[in-house]
């Protein structure tokens, strides 16, 4: 009798946690890093919880944790300073919580090599996102446009070369001046004009003729100015991508948060 009733509660328990793991899906805990700029920050966030939300149903989110920081940081330039800034603010999203941490923005990502091994949860990088898209595609030579650090540092460039074998090239280097001026002090400030979208849309052309296959959209901002039905150049909008990637891992099923 004792044997029946104890084969009784463990098949009810089992048909509990099949039905709560069917209808509510466990969700990892993520840390997002914002800020630079906010407007960016608006629309990872928005992405990351409709993603989500396709999966789940809208009577749930995922478990976020966002600091945003001040984009006056960024934009003094001082790389050691923003290095160590990201490393602080990253170990306090470990502290509270985070089983990972996004970066909500392409440039910062100068940060990873310096903050990923002092921490001892992952950063999902947005070069791989991009990399992971561009290869599904067979795509092997992609044209960039970003801030100068980003176009001219190796954070992307490096990592998409590495790990999937794909070229990237820039706008020449007399052109990215005027690209890092539109970014820092126009889009990231949250002003969209037609000037900016057809200067864009012109070095777009640009590196389609220099023998790009796609052209990575390497700022959070510039898909807000510029989409795919402007451009018979396929886009890889990296913010999108980057938010698919965490939101993958927000599901994945081993040591759930909830």
């Amino acid at each position: 009798m004792l044997f029946f009733l104890l084969m009784t509660l463990v098949t009810l328990a089992r048909e509990a946690y099949n039905y709560l793991y069917k209808n509510f899906p466990f969700m990892r805990t993520l840390g997002l890093i914002g800020g630079t700029s906010w407007h960016s920050t608006i629309v990872y966030y928005r992405l990351i919880n409709e993603m989500a939300g396709k999966r789940t149903g809208t009577h749930s989110n995922p478990p976020l944790i966002l600091y945003s920081l001040n984009v006056e940081l960024m934009r003094e330039h001082d790389v050691d300073k923003i290095k160590t800034t990201y490393l602080h603010i990253a170990r306090k999203l470990e502290i509270a919580g985070a089983r990972a941490i996004v970066i909500c923005a392409n440039t910062p990502h100068l940060v990873y090599e310096y903050v990923h091994n002092k921490i001892s949860i992952p950063i999902l990088h947005i070069a791989d996102a991009v990399g992971l898209e561009a290869s599904s595609k067979g795509y092997k030579k992609l044209g960039l446009l970003g801030t100068r650090p980003t176009m001219k540092g190796d954070f992307l460039h490096k990592r998409l070369k590495e790990k999937f074998g794909i070229e990237v090239i820039v706008p020449e280097e007399d052109f990215m001046d005027e690209i890092h001026q539109y970014i820092s002090h126009e889009l990231t400030r949250g002003k969209f004009t037609e000037s900016a979208k057809s200067f864009f849309l012109d070095h777009i052309q640009l590196l389609k003729e220099r023998g790009a296959q796609a052209v990575i959209m390497g700022c959070t901002e510039l898909p807000i100015l510029v989409n795919e039905e402007d451009t018979d150049l396929p886009l890889l909008q990296s913010t999108n991508l980057h938010a698919k990637m965490a939101v993958n891992y927000i599901f994945q099923k081993d040591q759930p948060d909830i």
